[in-house]
């Protein structure tokens, strides 16, 4: 969510760098999650954003999201804000700095709500065989994290009259981040040969571990200022945090698939 999920592979689309213009979309996604971490329900999640571009490098994005599930409803959790600069030349290279601003409900289980703030950056070196990103970001959230993605994906494209294309762009990810947790364990207190008792001992932990595999297979259709995407996708979450006897401070994700689809129209 903290980018429109169509970015990288939508700069195909076209054969020069969008223009400046308003862009508006709906998305929704069958299992709302970060980095394969979920709430309790596994809940699906909608949201509408609309783009605004400055030029073709400068772009403010904003996405309130709705939460959809069983106990819920369909209820409002927050709102995601993005500023950006984008950097795209065709068949060369595509960088990308942008900061992220969620403001979520107070109440929100999402999570990803703690999530104050988030500074990134990618670059994508694209040639015809594959394309190679890597990325770096820093997290705020009452304490600092810091991130780092790589990913290969190769840009499938076609166009017909009309003008219709299809864009596939099959993608593999490997997240990885910093993690900072109080781990408990357990040791026995005694004298000499007196057995004493046992006693909890917390220590604070931090270690930068991979998050999460992702694969995805983005479908995009496209004619004339219309947009269609439909993302389906697999993720694998890593180095669960787990706090013996407190499941409710524990990690909750498992390998899943989910799908994401969207609708975009550019005025």
């Amino acid at each position: 969510m903290n980018q429109p999920p169509d970015l990288r592979a939508q700069d195909s689309t076209a054969k020069k760098a969008p223009n400046a213009g308003f862009r508006l979309g709906t998305y929704y996604t069958s299992i709302l999650h970060y980095y394969g971490r979920t709430d309790s329900l596994r809940s699906n999640g909608f949201f509408p954003m609309g783009e605004f571009w400055i030029g073709k490098h400068f772009y403010l994005t904003a996405a309130p999201v709705f939460v959809i599930s069983r106990s819920a409803g369909f209820d409002y959790a927050g709102t995601v804000t993005t500023t950006g600069m984008r950097f795209y030349k065709e068949k060369k290279y595509m960088a990308n700095i942008y900061l992220v601003r969620p403001l979520y409900e107070s109440n929100s289980q999402l999570v990803q709500s703690a999530l104050q703030w988030q500074g990134a950056a990618s670059y994508t070196w694209l040639n015809k065989w594959i394309n190679v990103t890597a990325g770096a970001d820093v997290k705020i959230s009452g304490r600092t994290d810091f991130g780092a993605t790589v990913a290969i994906d190769h840009i499938f494209r076609k166009e017909w009259k009309g003008p219709v294309i299809v864009v596939v762009d099959p993608a593999a990810t490997v997240n990885a981040g910093s993690q900072q947790f109080t781990k408990t364990s357990y040791e026995r207190k005694g004298f000499l040969i007196f057995p004493g008792t046992i006693q909890a001992v917390n220590s604070e932990v931090k270690a930068f571990n991979i998050l999460s595999y992702e694969l995805a297979v983005p479908v995009i259709l496209i004619k004339k200022k219309w947009q269609f995407l439909i993302n389906p996708a697999f993720v694998s979450p890593q180095n669960l945090i787990r706090v013996e006897g407190r499941p409710d401070l524990s990690e909750r994700g498992k390998d899943m698939f989910y799908v994401t689809t969207g609708l975009k129209y550019s005025f």
